[in-house]
């Protein structure tokens, strides 16, 4: 009997793979049987030291270093993965933050900020998830089939003071996802977002120092722990399964009941 959430067949490619829920998708994808999975990553070292865990778990694993924000930089990524594999079944845009320098400690109020700032969160979070879905989709539409999950942030849902444009690219994407989910169906692909609360990734741990900070940040958790890298990953390898291929257009949040969606 074929298990439920097999992927045996198909290829994946997983941006921002080489740390944190990225990186936890791409084990969870090679566990469940896909038979090639993709890791970009900015830094090469990164996505390489994924590919060789992906690797051990039986699947074929191909590190491509790229930056997500750049469209000619994605097509020649493309192009390389349908020379190898033959192209892409499941995209998870994942790469997120502030691009490859995220720091989240130098924010300033958005009447302070200007253009140059906005565009450090607008490229990642919104014009890399346009990019990388341009060059999946005619593969997927001729092939029939495609699975596209991406990675936004409570904030999108909510909004955050301080991050008012990394809010916006955010929102942004879910409303794109949702553009491409009525777009797509026809052609047997979904598309659906899964939103993120407080998650133990690189970047949000270094805004909490001590068990003092983090004990303040999980006051607003009604379960009193950060989310970890298996949460998310659990919920987007079933997004990319066939067990949810009814679902698209969605946004779910992992978030420890940070906020509520109805």
């Amino acid at each position: 009997m074929k298990h439920i959430l097999d992927l045996k067949g198909r290829t994946a490619l997983v941006t921002g793979g080489g740390q944190g829920v990225g990186r936890q998708v791409a084990l969870y994808l090679a566990q469940y049987g896909a038979s090639a999975v993709v890791i970009n990553d900015f830094h090469a070292d990164r996505a390489e030291a994924v590919a060789s865990e992906v690797a051990a778990l039986g699947a074929k694993a191909l590190p491509l270093a790229f930056d997500v924000s750049d469209f000619e930089a994605v097509g020649g990524a493309f192009a390389r993965v349908r020379e190898a594999l033959g192209g892409v079944d499941i995209l998870v845009n994942n790469a997120g933050n502030a691009g490859p320098t995220s720091r989240l400690d130098d924010l300033v109020p958005f009447w302070e900020s200007g253009p140059d700032e906005w565009r450090r969160w607008l490229a990642t979070n919104l014009d890399g998830v346009l990019n990388c879905t341009r060059h999946a989709m005619p593969g997927m539409i001729k092939g029939g089939y495609g699975r596209i999950v991406t990675v936004i942030s409570d904030a999108g849902r909510v909004g955050e003071p301080h991050l008012a444009v990394y809010s916006g690219a955010k929102a942004g994407a879910a409303g794109f996802m949702r553009a491409i989910a009525k777009a797509g169906g026809r052609f047997g692909i979904t598309a659906n977002c899964v939103a993120l609360g407080g998650t133990r990734t690189p970047a949000v741990t270094d805004l909490i120092p001590d068990e003092a900070a983090e004990k303040k940040v999980l006051s607003q958790y009604l379960i009193r722990r950060l989310g970890e890298p298996e949460d998310p990953a659990g919920l987007i390898l079933f997004l990319c399964s066939d067990a949810a291929s009814w679902i698209t257009g969605q946004t779910y949040p992992v978030n420890g009941g940070y906020s509520f969606a109805v």
